[in-house]
């Protein structure tokens, strides 16, 4: 009896064992298949819903942001057909969509485009270049903002037109005016935020960067234009802006394409539905290019700040 009791014990702890192992084992194995994937499910709920709340706030404003354009659009149409104004005078926007489609069978429309663009491309390159250099210097060093400050915000009052004689006596009649014009005009709103925006750093900023070492244009590169980034970004899209202002004027230098030209040959010819139709693709081709900027200003402020 006692031989029997014993087995029977013993079975009875391999058994008690068996599944103490069991249930200390199963939390594992329910752990990586159960309470685990209930937060990832959840997780990516969660993800979705904010993408899907981000997409609904970027369409409310744009759907905002074209109320303006289309009202405008409205009260277009409403003057051209009110008999107020000869078709002359003012075209209806169905007038200027026939005249860009024209052009653009015959090729003429994606040339002036492209051509206006390359001008401002080049042009916005060079200027803002220039103004970030010098606007560095100005904001780093008191002697050189007192040497060149003055005389630079006195060309700066200088109007655009001004500028196109001495372009043609100096450069010609070929595409450097026409780029040097819009540098010209991308060159001061850069160089004036940057040295503002230098001017004004906090002065801790510079002992700390003189601490590791950072002097001139080390300083300038990893230390202040990241601080300044927001202000340098806006004063670059602001000379983007300047550009396209000055390019009208850079394109009635002896040009014989661009949107410029073709605002200058429709008013020639009366054809008031193509003058329309390039101050219509200025302003789109100007806020394109100021929408890419704003994008690269948003992506370096979550970078820097």
């Amino acid at each position: 009896m006692s031989a029997d009791t014993t087995e029977t014990t013993a079975r009875t702890t391999e058994k008690t064992e068996a599944v103490t192992v069991t249930g200390r084992d199963a939390p594992a194995s329910g752990s990586v298949t159960g309470s685990d994937a209930v937060p990832v499910t959840g997780g990516r709920a969660r993800v979705g819903g904010d993408r899907l709340a981000a997409t609904g706030r970027a369409a409310g404003r744009v759907a905002v942001g074209l109320l303006v354009p289309v009202a405008l659009l409205v009260a277009w149409n409403t003057a051209a057909r009110s008999g107020a104004y000869a078709p002359s005078q003012l075209p209806e926007p169905l007038a200027v969509a026939r005249a860009a489609r024209v052009l653009w069978e015959r090729g003429e429309l994606l040339h002036h485009v492209a051509i206006s663009v390359q001008r401002v491309l080049l042009g916005f390159s060079a200027g803002a270049g220039a103004g970030l250099v010098l606007g560095g210097l100005v904001g780093l060093s008191t002697a050189v903002r007192r040497l060149l400050g003055p005389t630079v915000q006195a060309l700066r009052a200088v109007p655009s037109l001004a500028w196109v004689p001495l372009l043609l006596l100096w450069l010609g009649i070929g595409e450097t005016p026409k780029i040097t014009l819009v540098a010209v005009g991308a060159f001061f709103p850069v160089y004036t935020t940057v040295a503002s925006a230098l001017d004004h750093a906090d002065p801790g900023l510079r002992e700390l960067g003189h601490a590791y070492g950072r002097r001139g244009p080390a300083l300038l590169a990893q230390v202040l234009i990241p601080a300044a980034a927001p202000s340098v970004l806006s004063g670059l899209r602001l000379g983007l802006a300047q550009g396209w202002l000055f390019l009208v004027a850079a394109e009635l230098i002896a040009s014989s394409m661009g949107l410029g030209f073709l605002l200058i040959d429709s008013q020639n010819t009366g054809r008031t539905d193509i003058l329309l139709l390039a101050i219509v693709l200025l302003a789109l081709l100007g806020k394109a290019t100021d929408a890419v900027l704003g994008v690269v200003e948003r992506a370096v402020a979550r970078r820097w700040t």
